[in-house]
């Protein structure tokens, strides 16, 4: 899911502009012969390829274990994956706020592997414990298969959304602890950190093919207990690995988020609503001090740098001063607001990814997937994915990048935001697709009993993919481009909200869709056909209205 191309410009928002703040263990100035450098770099990106192997050899192949396994609806088993996922990118946010607040990155990332050490061990035995599944569904004609019961899924609940709240936690973190380990006032540092981030988006990829690969071949054809086994292990051995390298490490001291600042500011707008605007600019609190220009756009945030008390009318009665926002302070959280509509149009992007990791896994559960005698897991199928991801980020640096150049006569070739609209115009027919796949795919079974070959599945991926790889770095190199300066290391936390909402709205979607269609799922011969057609049909459409939004 991450591209290199985005590489340079997260070293630019992990560049500290205090190195005097990096501390060894025992809280002294680092020593560059001592501390940091790759080894330090190589044990924390361990830890980052064992969290996508184990949330993505969770989340990819999720739903076939909820619909075969626990025989819950297509609809539900999707919502659940799609939840999961939500909450863990939005537990993004609250990783990053604690580690700037207060524990730090390596506390945080410690604590997180930990936690989803447990989480997946939970899943493991939620898994392979006979008690925490219903019995199996020999003869669905004659005997309806029974769903899990309320204490089997508490027990699932449990193992993922533990996994979640670590998975979170390392997201926010990893890549900041990993780029803390190289100077970058030193110029051979600084160039070592722009290989990390390489190394880094190497990893993750790695880390996601090993998932939708062989994880997925263990889980379906050996058993979930080992499939998922074998992640609990990964990661408790890189919680151990990540734990070793601790007296070699460069810390940096949490030096206070970013969302307590917006928090303030906007809260503090609020309380001074009734409070009239001054008749000059200049009155604001720490105008002439302001390292960030004032403007008259969002005044009502203008608001909470007004001084009050400051008058000799008010000093006469003894009113105190209260202590108001800066203007810096207020013009920083008013561009972090003018973000928010390129946040929103991206959230639908998102949305249409979900649906690869959902339906589309469930769609290959029932068509042919046979490569002569070997039968591909329907979950490896996101290997196509995650191969056209890799290919389109290569092709964006070599040949597309270098001809927008020419064409442009600009230095990103295509702007952050042509990016992004490309990718939404990717997404849409990637959704169309899948639509006329599903149709032919039904019309199929139900008329002739026969199922098509599921690599008709790989143009959805492939379209999706290749939206993936210009979306992804658009947005996240405009969140970085476009934030405040004390503000950019929250714009990885801010991205990774906007593809939390993507899920739940495909949550929603899929909720709204099923209740639409009365639940109408079509049940032949133990073969449930989902409406899926609806859902990419809608996700397309609103995907098509937003597409003009994001350009």
């Amino acid at each position: 899911m991450y591209c290199f191309a985005t590489t340079q410009v997260l070293v630019d928002s992990h560049i500290s502009k205090d190195n005097g703040a990096m501390v060894d263990f025992h809280g002294n100035p680092v020593d560059k012969s001592k501390t940091g450098g790759w080894l330090t770099a190589g044990l924390i990106l361990g830890t980052e390829l064992s969290e996508r192997i184990c949330v993505m050899g969770v989340s990819m192949n999720m739903v076939t274990y909820l619909v075969g396994d626990l025989h819950l609806s297509t609809a539900k088993s999707a919502n659940i994956v799609t939840n999961f996922m939500g909450t863990l990118n939005l537990l993004g946010l609250v990783g990053g706020f604690v580690a700037d607040a207060k524990l730090g990155r390596y506390m945080t990332v410690a604590i997180a592997a930990s936690v989803t050490a447990l989480g997946v061990t939970l899943l493991t035995l939620a898994t392979t414990i006979p008690s925490m599944r219903p019995p199996p569904c020999t003869d669905p004609q004659r005997h309806p298969c029974v769903e899990a019961n309320g204490r089997q899924l508490a027990m699932l609940y449990t193992a993922l959304y533990t996994i979640a709240l670590g998975g979170g936690g390392i997201k926010s973190n990893v890549s900041g602890f990993g780029s803390d380990q190289f100077d970058s006032s030193d110029p051979k540092e600084e160039k070592a950190m722009i290989y990390f981030f390489n190394r880094f988006y190497f990893c993750i990829s790695l880390g996601s093919l090993f998932a939708v690969t062989v994880l997925v071949y263990i889980q379906d054809n050996v058993g979930r207990g080992w499939g998922y086994g074998i992640s609990a292990g990964t990661m408790i051995i890189a919680v151990g690995v990540l734990l070793a390298g601790t007296a070699l490490y460069r810390f940096k001291r949490p030096q206070g988020s970013p969302l307590t600042v917006i928090w303030r500011v906007v809260s503090s707008a609020w309380r001074r609503r009734r409070l009239s605007y001054p008749p000059q600019p200049d009155m604001l609190n720490e105008y002439y001090n302001a390292t960030v220009p004032h403007s008259n756009k969002l005044r009502c945030l203008d608001k909470a740098s007004i001084v009050e008390g400051d008058t000799p009318a008010d000093r006469a009665k003894g009113v105190a001063t209260k202590n108001p926002s800066t203007v810096t302070q207020v013009e920083e959280v008013k561009m972090v607001v003018m973000l928010l509509p390129i946040w929103s149009t991206c959230i639908l992007f998102w949305t249409v990814y979900s649906q690869m990791n959902t339906f589309t896994i469930e769609q290959a559960t029932f068509m042919n997937r046979n490569l002569g005698s070997f039968e591909i897991p329907s979950g490896s199928f996101s290997f196509f994915l995650f191969i056209t991801i890799l290919l389109f980020t290569s092709l964006n640096e070599r040949v597309l990048v270098p001809l927008a150049r020419r064409v442009t006569h600009t230095k990103q070739g295509l702007s952050s935001l042509q990016r992004v609209g490309i990718g939404l115009v990717f997404s849409i027919f990637g959704m169309g697709a899948s639509t006329l796949v599903e149709m032919r795919r039904r019309d199929a079974f139900i008329n002739d009993g026969t199922r098509i070959r599921a690599f008709w599945l790989v143009p959805q991926f492939f379209l999706v993919g290749a939206g993936e790889a210009f979306a992804y770095v658009g947005q996240l190199e405009f969140f970085i481009r476009e934030a405040p300066e004390r503000m950019k290391s929250m714009s990885a936390g801010l991205f990774l909200s906007t593809l939390s909402m993507g899920y739940f709205v495909s949550s929603v979607l899929v909720t709204l869709v099923d209740s639409a269609t009365n639940k109408k799922w079509y049940k032949v011969q133990n073969y449930v056909v989902p409406q899926q057609e609806s859902t990419s049909t809608n996700a397309c459409n609103i995907a098509a209205e937003v597409a003009t939004e994001g350009v």
